[in-house]
């Protein structure tokens, strides 16, 4: 699958951006999808990710409450609406599919996007 992120820019804190990620080749549905960040300096993180059909999702503790990852098998579409931004949300965002069950490391994705830069300023 090739995937396409999409979505990113420069925004205020407590404001809230919507980031796509749109799919192609083989069966969007096959896969269950997730969400990473990387910051300057740092490593990438897990940010949330959600069953093949949508049916459930998982969060890491930064970001729960605020962002929600969805999906539409139709369009071949994953989706990270971000609310209540904040200057630590600042950082590349990558979409990332897996035929895994669970996922919520890095090494459990065997395909990326291409990383859309989010920067929230103060």
């Amino acid at each position: 699958v090739q995937l396409q992120a999409s979505g990113g820019g420069l925004v205020q804190a407590g404001d809230s951006l919507r980031l796509s990620c749109a799919g192609s080749g083989r069966r969007f549905r096959d896969y269950r999808m997730a969400w990473f960040r990387q910051a300057p300096g740092k490593e990438r993180a897990f940010v949330a990710t959600i069953r093949r059909d949508g049916s459930g999702a998982y969060y890491s503790d930064s970001v729960k409450g605020r962002f929600t990852i969805s999906r539409d098998n139709a369009k071949s579409t994953v989706y990270l609406q971000m609310n209540s931004l904040k200057p630590e949300d600042t950082a590349v965002y990558y979409c990332a599919a897996t035929t895994n069950i669970v996922g919520t490391q890095a090494t459990q994705y065997s395909w990326w996007g291409q990383g859309t830069l989010v920067t929230v300023s103060s």
